[in-house]
């Protein structure tokens, strides 16, 4: 069955906020071995000008994990069947790093939908703010629905 394409522009904002600790950049530096000090001593990020510890850019990938339960993916409407898909593509746009501390808002909202062949690609951004409504990033990821392109049939 093919996307439903009403599905673009459509929002999603998070029922609670994310507040972002020492800990799990910590944590999250660690398992990706990147041991760069700006993500684990708060005086190595202070030293190169940051008020706290730092997160490594892919940090807010945590973020689709802890609120998946409640974008555009699992909106029953959307008619989307995750057996079908697999990851595109991702990118993240930053325009603060991500600092120990900052508790964030996010809202992901479908941008687009269209044929690639047999699939379908859904892209979606997430724009991720402060409580206090500063800009933190952006993030995109693009799905790949496999064989639901209109007229296709579902592949199986």
């Amino acid at each position: 069955m093919p996307l439903n394409r009403d599905f673009i522009g459509k929002a999603y904002p998070t029922s609670s906020p994310y507040e972002v600790s020492r800990e799990k950049i910590r944590e999250f530096a660690i398992a990706i071995g990147d041991w760069n000090p700006a993500y684990i001593d708060a005086d190595a990020a202070k030293a190169l000008g940051h008020p706290d510890v730092i997160a490594p850019p892919t940090f807010l990938t945590v973020l689709n994990f802890r609120f998946a339960g409640e974008g555009p993916v699992v909106d029953p409407a959307l008619g989307l069947n995750y057996a079908l898909v697999v990851h595109g593509e991702q990118k993240f746009v930053h325009h603060r790093p991500v600092r120990a501390g900052d508790v964030l808002r996010v809202v992901s909202s479908v941008v687009d939908i269209r044929d690639a062949g047999r699939n379908e690609l859904m892209t979606t951004k997430t724009a991720v703010v402060t409580t206090e409504g500063e800009a933190v990033a952006d993030l995109y990821g693009t799905l790949v629905s496999r064989g639901t392109a209109p007229g296709q049939g579902a592949q199986s």
